[in-house]
C-alpha cells in the first residue's frame, strides 16, 4: 500500500479505514485542512490561554499579573509566547452503543480517527494533548503531553477496549474532571445516548472547574435519518429488549423524539457556554474538521462558544 492518499481533500471514513495506520490517517487529514500551520490560525482552540492562565500553587509570585488581579480580584500568571502551551483533553466514549455502524465504519472507529486528528492538530501547535477512554467507567487516562507518540497510544487503547453498557455519563465526566490538574480544553466525543439532564450535569462539572468544553455529538447517519424499509429486528447495544417492527410505521415518531432530544442537548450546551457540533459519521472527516475549526475562529473571537447542528 502506498503511504500517500489519492490527491483529494475528501477523506471519507471507509478510505481512512483502508489506510489502517492511525498516525498516517491523522497526518493526512490535518495536512489537508488548508487552515495553515501557524499557531495563531488555530487560536480558536486556545483562546483562554493565549496570554494568561489561572494561578496555581507553586507558580512563582513574580509571574502574577497584578493589573488583572486589580480588575478581577483573581490571580492570573503572565505567560510569554514560548510558554503559552495549553492542555487539550480528549474524552472518547467507548460504550457498547458506539459500536454501531450502518456502513463499514462504526461510531467508535470514526471517533478514533477524529480524536487522533485532533491530537495531531494540537501537537502541531506545540501544545499538549491527553486522552481518556470511558464507558461504564473511566477505562484509561493518559495525562497531557506534547509527544506525537500519544497518537499510537490512542490507537492501542481504543483497540484494547471491551465495550460495556453505559451507566451514568455524569459520573464518568466527574471522575475525569478530578484527574485534571489545570484548566484545559476538553473535547468530549460520544453519541450521548443517555438522559440529557445526566449528560448536562457531567458537562456542567467540567465548566464549573473552568475548562473550555467542546461536545462532538457523534452519530451514524441511520440514527439521524432512520431510512429503514421492510421489516427489521432492532437489537439494543446496551441491554435493551429487541424490537421487531416495520420502521416506516414508527419513523415519524422516532425522528420527532430524536430531534427533541438533540435540541435539548444542544440548548443545554448553549446555556452552559459549551461548544456543540453534530458529527455525522458518513461525512468526510477533513470536511467536518475544516468547517468546525473555521467556525470556531470566526465565532469565538469574542470568547463566546459556538453551537451548531
Amino acid at each position: 500500500m502506498s503511504e500517500h492518499l489519492p490527491d483529494t481533500n475528501y477523506l471519507d471514513p471507509e478510505m481512512l479505514q483502508r489506510l489502517g495506520d492511525l498516525e498516517l490517517i491523522a497526518r493526512e487529514v490535518v495536512e489537508g485542512l488548508r487552515v495553515g500551520s501557524h499557531r495563531s490560525n488555530l487560536k480558536g482552540f486556545s483562546t483562554e490561554f493565549a496570554h494568561h492562565r489561572q494561578y496555581s500553587p507553586g507558580d512563582a509570585l513574580r509571574t502574577i499579573d497584578w493589573r488583572v488581579f486589580g480588575r478581577t480580584d483573581r490571580y492570573y500568571t503572565k505567560l510569554y509566547e514560548a510558554e503559552t502551551n495549553f492542555d487539550c483533553h480528549l474524552l472518547v466514549d467507548a460504550s457498547a452503543s458506539m459500536n454501531y455502524g450502518s456502513g463499514k465504519v462504526s461510531k467508535l472507529e470514526y471517533a478514533k480517527y477524529l480524536s487522533a486528528s485532533l491530537a495531531y492538530l494540537v501537537l502541531k501547535q506545540r501544545d499538549s494533548v491527553g486522552l481518556s477512554v470511558f464507558d461504564s467507567e473511566v477505562r484509561a487516562y493518559l495525562p497531557p503531553r506534547s509527544a506525537m507518540g500519544i497518537i499510537l497510544e490512542i490507537d492501542r487503547l481504543l483497540k484494547g477496549v471491551k465495550t460495556t453498557p453505559k451507566t451514568s455519563l455524569a459520573k464518568q465526566l466527574h471522575d475525569v474532571a478530578l484527574m485534571m490538574k489545570r484548566r484545559s480544553v476538553v473535547v468530549v466525543i460520544s453519541d450521548f445516548l443517555s438522559d440529557v439532564e445526566d449528560i448536562l450535569g457531567g458537562l456542567d462539572h467540567l465548566r464549573f472547574d473552568g475548562h473550555n468544553v467542546i461536545v462532538l455529538h457523534t452519530l451514524d447517519p441511520y440514527e439521524l435519518e432512520f431510512p429503514f424499509d421492510g421489516t427489521w429486528r432492532f437489537e439494543g447495544l446496551e441491554g435493551e429488549e429487541p424490537l421487531t417492527t416495520q420502521p416506516q410505521r414508527i419513523r415519524d415518531d422516532y425522528l420527532a423524539s430524536m430531534g427533541e432530544y438533540m435540541e435539548s442537548l444542544r440548548a443545554g450546551c448553549v446555556a452552559a457556554q459549551i461548544d456543540y457540533a453534530v458529527v455525522d459519521t458518513s461525512r468526510p472527516l477533513d470536511v467536518f474538521l475544516s468547517e468546525f475549526i473555521n467556525e470556531r475562529q470566526t465565532t469565538l473571537g469574542g470568547g463566546a462558544p459556538a453551537a451548531r447542528s
